[in-house]
This record gives structure tokens, sequence and C-alpha cells, in this order.
């Protein structure tokens, strides 16, 4: 299947798969299922309609938030699973598809570069990182969380979920992690974990993870890796020097978040947890004689805090895996690297154009940001806030992010006093769909055309 499989063949790959799984059955009586009548078709139609009330997040004129369609593989698997329905959190409630995780997680861990783990998916990178920290929490009682201010907000409200301080590192003018204000921090706070982004899901900033691992040999702390976003790329071929180095140091992390529904092809939600020690296992210890009585094998409740968990999407990851496997010289780490040369590419044509000014640095990952020339931030925050406008009435839909002025060159702005404080509206691309690169010369003549108005 490809990514330009029309919706009829989809449906009819479906209702073939549908007709095999059907016939594992049939040694059962038959039994009355639910008919979808008329008035079914018609509510089904409603809803049609009511979802023309959103963005085209499928169309490679879509260039804004992280929204990516999932394979038509992985779709297909969905929806044949679903008349199933599994709970992956125990065997007796999705014996197949849990063994289909096992070996779907067994693929990210080999990614990753962990030989031994302990791992799972999740219903979102948001409940997977809980339950790292909630991990760490286990370990080292007591001890706070520690990530940069452009980490994603989910580690704040997890530190007050689980009761940790929570230290805020500042980004240097890349939107990594400022090293020497890290090392302060370990000086005067006592950090537990260090959460390391790879990357950020505002700019895209890869952390330095290697240079991260040297400070834990001294300070003792626990390294986490929120790479939600990110993480596949540690397929891509193209990566600059410095994310080259973080991303081949993630063997060494204690533990690392990824979500397959974001570069993973998946629908929402599917996120996965992996912890390089497989003895965590023992801090999830707990006793359900109704749950856990029809195997002695693993049941994944026994070593995750979430319970119930969608089995279609273990089943879903699982097909797409086997289809475009995550090998370096493969289609599926070729397209990653085709939305990094994408994003590199339009960072170079905006480079060239006077209506726009660029950050101090190109894109590690896929993701480009950009503001409009002007004397001030405000006057540039107001240009791109219309440029944004008029681009979407022309059918190319970018998003919106308000960042430090410092992530630009020196000199970009007229010098106030308030300079190094103040911020500035963006415009934020994230190229991620393997099209991208090729409808580049698309995105661009609408940008153009809404600057020029």
């Amino acid at each position: 299947m490809s990514e330009s499989t029309s919706p009829d063949d989809l449906f009819r790959r479906i209702a073939t798969a549908q007709h095999q799984l059907d016939a594992g059955f049939s040694h059962l009586p038959p039994h009355a299922e639910p008919v979808l009548d008329e008035a079914a078709a018609a509510i089904l139609q409603q809803a049609a309609e009511r979802l023309h009330d959103n963005y085209p997040y499928a169309h490679p004129l879509y260039a804004g938030q992280m929204l990516k369609p999932p394979h038509p593989i992985a779709r297909a698997a969905y929806a044949l699973t679903m008349s199933v329905n599994p709970n992956n959190h125990a065997l007796d409630g999705g014996r197949a598809s849990s063994a289909m995780e096992l070996e779907a997680v067994a693929e990210l861990a080999k990614m990753f570069g962990f030989p031994q783990y302990l791992g799972h998916l999740s219903s979102s990178g948001t409940f997977a990182n809980l339950e790292a920290l909630w991990v760490a929490k286990q370990l080292q009682p007591g001890r706070g969380i520690a990530a940069s201010d452009q980490a994603h907000y989910t580690h704040t409200r997890i530190g007050g979920v689980l009761g940790l301080p929570f230290v805020e590192i500042p980004s240097d003018a890349t939107g990594r992690m400022d090293l020497d204000a890290l090392k302060q921090a370990l000086e005067k706070h006592d950090i537990g974990t260090v959460v390391a982004t790879l990357g950020t899901t505002a700019v895209g900033a890869v952390d330095p993870l290697d240079q991260i691992l040297k400070l834990q040999q001294k300070y003792k702390f626990r390294i986490h890796v929120d790479s939600a976003y990110g993480g596949y790329f540690t397929l891509a071929q193209n990566l600059a020097p410095a994310a080259r180095a973080a991303y081949d140091s993630i063997p060494q992390a204690d533990s690392i978040v990824v979500d397959p529904h974001k570069h993973g092809l998946q629908p929402y939600g599917c996120g996965a947890v992996l912890f390089r020690d497989p003895s965590v296992g023992q801090l999830y210890k707990h006793d359900s004689p109704f749950t856990y009585f029809s195997s002695k094998e693993l049941h994944f409740g026994e070593i995750s805090l979430e319970c119930s968990r969608a089995g279609a999407s273990a089943v879903a990851l699982w097909a797409t895996q086997r289809l475009l496997p995550y090998t370096r010289d493969g289609q599926f780490a070729r397209d990653l690297s085709s939305s990094h040369e994408a994003a590199l590419e339009f960072n170079r044509r905006l480079a060239a154009n006077p209506a726009f000014v660029i950050p101090n640095v190109s894109p590690a990952l896929d993701i480009v940001f950009w503001t409009a020339a002007a004397s001030t931030p405000a006057e540039s925050s107001a240009f791109a806030q219309s440029i944004f406008d008029k681009a979407a009435e022309n059918n190319l839909y970018l998003a919106l992010a308000t960042l430090p002025a410092r992530y630009f060159p020196p000199g970009t702005w007229k010098a106030t006093p308030e300079a190094h404080q103040e911020t500035v509206l963006c415009l934020r691309s994230v190229l991620m769909k393997p099209e991208h690169l090729h409808w580049l010369d698309q995105i661009w003549s609408r940008l153009i055309k809404a600057a020029a108005a």
C-alpha cells in the first residue's frame, strides 16, 4: 500500500482482511450484531459534514502544527482490530495484540540501541513521560526534576502531580539547554532527574545529551530523554554533527519516550516508554487476581501505570513496522531525511529573502521558524500575524509561536535595554510529511504572495 491509496482501495483491503479475521471465529454459533441502518447512515453523513470543520491536516499545504497522517496500513490494521477491540492491559483481554505489542516495542528498543530494556506502548507521550518520571521518583524520592525552558510543558505539570520540585533550565541562543545554567542548577538544587529533549516541540532543538551525560558522572542524576516528537530522527542520515552526537548517546540514557503517533505514522494515541534497566519492573508490583488469571506470562498491566489501553494501537504499529522497517537505509529513514532536507531548503530560501529573518541556527530536525523583517520585535510580530492570516486565505496553513528574540542574530532589531528579555511572534512550520520536500515550490509561492499582500 502507498500513501496515495484511494479510500475505495483502503476499504476493500480492510474488508478482505476482515473476512480472514472472521473466519477464525466461524466455529462459534452465529449471534445477532447491531446493523447500520439508514438512520445510522444519515448520522455518519452528518459526522462527515461536521468533520469539514478542520484544517486539511493530511495535505502537504498544511505545514503548521505537528500533525502527520497515519499510513494507510496503520489505518487499515487499526480498523480491522477494532472488530475485536482488545485491551492490552492483560493477556486475557488482548492475547494476540499483546504479543504484537511486545514485538513492536522490541523494534523501538532496537532502534534506540537498548539491548536490555523494559517498555510498552501508552496512550500518549504525556503519560509515557509521567511514567518515566514516576519511576525516577521511586528510585530517588524527593529529588527534583530539571528540564529546559523549551521542554514540553507537560514536565512542569508532571512535577506537580508527583509532588517533586521542578527546576527550569534556561535555553541558549540556539534553543538548546544551556549547559552552564544546568551546572549552576545542579550545584544549587537537589536534582534527581534531568530531562533532555530531542527535539523541542517549539523549534526542534536537540539538547546536548552527550554533554549532559558527562555531568551525570559528577552529580549522579538520572537522565530521561523526551523524544516524543524527535525520537525517530535517530534513523536520519543527514543530521548535523551536534544533533548526531546527541542521538548517538541515547543508549546511555536511563529512559526514553517516543510518540509513534507523530513521526511513526500512527493514529492518535500511541506513545511509548522504554527503560534501560529492566529491573525497574519490580516498582510496579501489585496483585489483581480478577485480571491476571489465565496466563503466567507477562501482562502489560504489571509493568505500566496505565491500565486499559487500545490493543488496536499495537496492531497498527506492528503492521507499519513490517511494511516500513526501522533500518537506516530503508524508506522510513529516507522519509525522515527528506523532511529534514525540506526544512533546510526552506530555511535557505527564507535566508535569501529580505522580507524575512531567520534564527541563529539551521533547523536541527524538520521544524522551521522565522519572522518578518522590521525595526522592532513588535513590528515583526504584527507582520508575522498578517502573513499567517493571508497565507491561510491562499490555502497555506502555517503555525505561530512566541519565542525569545535572542534566538535571532544580534542586530536583527534596534537595540533596547530590554532586548534580551523581549519575545517575538514567529511563523512556524513542521515539514514532517514525506511529500513536503516536493511541495516546497507550492508552499514558497503562497508564502511570498502572503508576504507581498
